[in-house]
């Protein structure tokens, strides 16, 4: 009954975000509500899990999403990651654009949520295109790819960031094994994809978009090393975690690192540059006004684990999963594929995953690292109308729909199998 209970929340969580349009907090809440009382847990007790889970949950990954979205802002009103983009380009020439536009959307992926990130960038693409004369989908595809691989495999995004925590995953290690699947992603979806659609006229849509103009922009060198220097900690504290080094595992904490790289970019983007404490400060808040939203999805999903934890649905999946001998990474894969492909968002689809596959990590013999980007290559998959990645690129690049399928929507496929494939091989060579 169990499962069967589940199954039950899973449609009507479905239901009332696609058809009724319910806000996916609202409705994650709802769903957690309802495992509870269809497994007789009582009104009282089902709040209990309910506020919990959400405390656990938020506790851990609030400053690290915070200052993820401080220093993805700083980066670009200060024209810190227009400056990255424009000299990787320009140093790499039009014979390796590609090559720079991949290392560039890497870059200022890493840190800045995928439409930010995606709409800071883009006029930087049109731009490019229009002086190489290169055609705007050769350069289009190599961005959205990069991107979107940062978005789906790496900390600080929110997905990797809250599927790391449920399954009590190394954050640094996550964001090692990321960057290791990201390579062979992006040389699929990145180089190898747009040699299909050489032919594919895309040109940006009148009025829809009006670049930005910087002036007196940062150096380049104070630009990446804002943009990067919390990931060169992360993953410095990860190679040498086993020395037990305190002040090197101190600044290596992802809320630490982040926390740097912010206090860095006030100074060197904003303070240095005659930009006025007020002006930044109200550029923070911003920024994390911007993530107030999925801070509640994620708390939310938080929720949603512990009803499903404390209820007994959670075992009773556990020991489904073991009976069957199901590989875990592509039992984690497989959820979060179909859920994405209900739900749209890939963010929602991670967390409803990861809820339902963590009382399994908890018993397997498979790095938890690999559980999370396993969880998180799944979401990738199956993008198409009810997502709005798949709008955001129909629209700047100006192309119909049915070319957005074969484009976006294989492109995200393709990230997503890589992903997987990535994980399975990982798994056997550990």
């Amino acid at each position: 009954m169990p499962l069967i209970y589940l199954g039950i929340c899973l449609v009507f969580l479905i239901l009332i975000m696609m058809k009724l349009r319910v806000n996916a907090f609202i409705a994650l809440l709802l769903s957690a509500f309802l495992v509870g009382v269809l497994n007789k847990m009582g009104l009282l007790s089902v709040l209990d899990s309910l506020t919990k889970g959400i405390g656990d949950t938020i506790g851990d990954l609030v400053l690290i999403l915070t200052f993820g979205a401080m220093l993805g802002k700083m980066m670009e009103v200060t024209g810190g990651a227009y400056k990255i983009t424009h000299v990787i380009i320009r140093k790499l020439g039009t014979n390796r654009i590609t090559y720079a536009i991949l290392i560039a959307g890497f870059i200022i992926g890493m840190p800045m949520m995928y439409n930010a990130s995606f709409l800071v960038l883009i006029p930087i693409i049109y731009s490019f295109s229009y002086v190489s004369k290169i055609p705007l989908m050769q350069l289009g595809i190599p961005l959205s790819a990069t991107l979107s691989i940062a978005h789906g495999y790496l900390p600080p995004h929110p997905a990797p960031v809250v599927v790391s925590q449920m399954y009590g995953a190394d954050i640094n290690t996550v964001f090692i094994f990321g960057l290791i699947l990201s390579v062979p992603a992006i040389f699929v979806a990145g180089i190898l994809l747009p040699k299909f659609f050489t032919k594919v006229s895309a040109t940006p849509p009148p009025n829809l978009f009006t670049p930005q103009q910087y002036e007196n922009t940062p150096s380049f060198g104070i630009s990446l090393v804002c943009a990067t220097i919390p990931f060169i900690l992360m993953a410095t504290s990860a190679i040498f975690k086993n020395y037990q080094i305190e002040w090197l595992e101190f600044i290596g904490d992802p809320n630490i690192a982040l926390f740097i790289a912010v206090i860095l970019s006030i100074y060197l983007l904003g303070i240095r540059r005659g930009k006025s404490m007020d002006s930044l400060m109200k550029n923070l808040g911003d920024a994390a006004s911007s993530i107030a939203m999925i801070v509640l999805i994620i708390a939310a999903g938080g929720g949603f684990k512990q009803v499903l934890s404390d209820s007994g649905s959670a075992n009773y999946i556990r020991d489904i999963a073991l009976a069957s001998n199901f590989n875990p990474i592509i039992l984690a894969w497989m959820l979060a594929a179909v859920i994405r492909l209900v739900l749209g968002s890939a963010t929602v689809a991670t967390i409803t995953a990861a809820g339902i596959m963590v009382p399994i990590v908890q018993t397997i013999d498979v790095p938890l690292e690999i559980m999370v980007l396993a969880t998180g290559s799944g979401s990738l998959m199956f993008s198409h109308f009810n997502d709005i990645g798949f709008w955001m690129f129909k629209e700047y690049y100006n192309v119909s729909i049915k070319q957005t399928f074969m484009i976006w929507t294989v492109m995200e496929c393709l990230i997503g199998i890589v992903g997987l494939l990535g994980c399975l091989i990982i798994n056997m060579i550990l």
